[in-house]
């Protein structure tokens, strides 16, 4: 086995829609120059048993037993290009099949098997792709077809209502002093490295859907696309 990164604290494995799974654990590294810990979010979609992983986050022993009675690992999916340390620990693991977008900043270590395009193949049924096409850095968005439409987003969409105990002090205050805790945000980190233009946002806003689970914050029901519209708005006036 190759060593990969370690589990580090995380939360359970919450069914969240009918055959959707999201858990929160931690993220520790260096960024911008200084060291940061802050939470980010995993999302299991199961389809005819088989389960696809997207925004993977390493989960300790307890926690893959809990994944692996949910079903078989099938898929590993990145849609975002600055995710991505603990996809080949899945990949390796379960022999899963990796989709990511042209372009995305791969491990060496890891084989593209199935690129991630508009249009293409998916890695389950009632799935579509949106695709930043501004963006520096690649980028998506998967929606899939169920409950009014759930968008699965990683950095663009963001929902961090507040702090949680994945945080540490340091990263919280820095966190809030830059406006990071606010609900259906867009991912200001995000906004810096890929620099998206408001053309994205226009094509967003003409797809439908109720319900957003994103790489950090809490999945938000009913309203997301009101809301998300609004930050749309707040940022690039469309």
């Amino acid at each position: 086995m190759t060593e990969f990164p370690a589990a580090l604290p995380h939360g359970p494995l919450e069914e969240v829609f009918p055959d959707v799974f999201f858990v929160t654990g931690t993220m520790r590294g260096e960024f911008f120059g200084s060291m940061w810990q802050f939470s980010r979010n995993m999302t299991i979609v199961r389809d005819r048993g088989l389960l696809t992983i997207v925004n993977s986050v390493r989960l300790d022993d307890d926690g893959l037993e809990a994944l692996e009675a949910l079903g078989k690992v099938a898929n590993v999916v990145r849609i975002g290009d600055m995710h991505g340390v603990d996809d080949p620990f899945y990949v390796e693991r379960y022999h899963a099949r990796f989709w990511a977008m042209p372009g995305m900043d791969i491990q060496e270590e890891l084989t593209v098997d199935t690129p991630l395009v508009a249009g293409g193949e998916m890695p389950f049924s009632q799935c579509s792709l949106f695709e930043f096409k501004t963006t520096k850095l690649p980028e998506s968005i998967l929606r899939l077809d169920r409950e009014g439409g759930i968008m699965i987003a990683c950095d663009s969409l963001q929902n961090w209502v507040g702090p949680d105990r994945f945080f540490d002090d340091q990263t919280v205050e820095t966190m809030r002093g830059l406006g990071f805790f606010t609900r259906a945000n867009l991912g200001l980190a995000w906004l810096q490295e890929s620099q998206p233009q408001a053309e994205d946002f226009v094509r967003l806003k003409d797809v439908p859907f109720a319900h957003a689970l994103c790489g950090h914050g809490v999945p938000l029901r009913d309203t997301a696309r009101e809301e998300f519209h609004a930050a749309f708005h707040r940022f690039f006036k469309v």
